[in-house]
């Protein structure tokens, strides 16, 4: 999938996946990460989700990648906030009151970008890759966090003829062979939601089920 697909989304206001309030998987399941106050939390290819806001409030420092530049704009401009912004050679950088976005391409991002996240929120990204790229995100991923870093990640799962993504199917045995190599991984619950999405209803799907994961990076 090119970076095209997604800018012109947001170019288009097509963003149906922007959820307009807090994720509640993330209000339910966060606090079992037992994160220290001040910890900086990830949230990859985050858009202008108010999850962000959320985070910030328990406490945490809010690192977020975005590629598209309106989506960051967005979501400061939203939420009244001013940010400061800095231009790099990768990365257009917008940041206040501890929240930070980078604009630009999730893989350019390098350990030394991670090096203070103790913990990655995924509820938007890895469902909306498609196969081919699903392996290379999470290997990216694992190689530039630090040890024991801890991801609370939301996916789909549904019949893969039925719909052709984004947001893409995810089976539990997918998330294992992703990431077991690396991290422990725990189901923390699964939910049959297809009921309370009608516009998956009518997409044509028989079954929809989000699994909410708990995965902690081995240290060395």
């Amino acid at each position: 999938m090119k970076k095209e697909y997604w800018l012109d989304r947001w170019e288009r206001k097509d963003i149906g996946f922007h959820q307009k309030e807090t994720n509640s998987y993330l209000r339910e399941y966060w606090q079992g990460l037992k994160l220290a106050q001040h910890s900086e939390v990830f949230v990859p290819l985050c858009g202008k989700s108010l999850d962000m806001l959320w985070l910030h409030e328990q406490g945490h420092a809010v690192l977020g990648i975005e590629l598209s530049n309106l989506a960051a704009q967005a979501f400061f401009i939203e939420n009244g906030l001013v940010p400061q912004c800095v231009a790099s050679d990768k990365f257009i950088y917008r940041g206040a009151d501890d929240i930070r976005i980078l604009c630009g391409d999730f893989f350019d991002l390098c350990q030394h970008d991670m090096e203070k996240i103790s913990a990655v929120y995924d509820r938007a990204s890895l469902i909306a890759l498609p196969p081919g790229m699903r392996e290379h995100y999470a290997h990216h991923l694992l190689n530039i966090l630090p040890p024991a870093t801890q991801i609370l990640l939301i996916t789909l799962d549904y019949p893969h003829s039925e719909m052709s993504g984004p947001p893409f199917p995810i089976s539990i045995d997918e998330v294992a062979a992703l990431y077991q190599s690396h991290a422990g991984i725990k189901l923390l619950a699964q939910y049959d939601v297809l009921a309370q999405n009608p516009r998956f209803q009518e997409r044509g799907l028989s079954r929809l089920q989000e699994n909410i994961f708990l995965l902690r990076l081995h240290t060395p």
